[in-house]
C-alpha cells in the first residue's frame, strides 16, 4: 500500500524554483534559441554541482533491521 503524505518546504520550494526556471528558459526561447539552450547547459551544471554539495540524508534505522 502507498502511503501519500504531504510535500516538505524544501520539496515546494525546489518545485516553484524549477518552475520559474523553466519559464525564463521559455522566453529567452522565444527570443533566441541557441542562447536559451547555452543558459539551459549552465543552469543544469549549477543546478548538478548544487544537489551534489547537499549533505546526504541519513535514513533511520527500521525496527527489525540488522546491519
Amino acid at each position: 500500500m502507498v502511503k501519500i503524505t504531504r510535500p516538505t518546504r524544501e520539496q515546494v520550494l525546489l518545485t516553484v524554483e524549477a518552475a520559474f526556471v523553466l519559464l525564463l528558459l521559455a522566453g529567452v526561447a522565444m527570443l533566441h534559441v541557441p542562447a536559451s539552450l547555452m543558459l539551459g547547459g549552465v543552469l543544469g551544471v549549477v543546478a548538478t554541482e548544487r544537489q551534489m554539495t547537499r549533505p546526504a540524508g541519513v535514513q533511520p534505522r527500521r525496527k527489525g533491521s540488522e546491519g
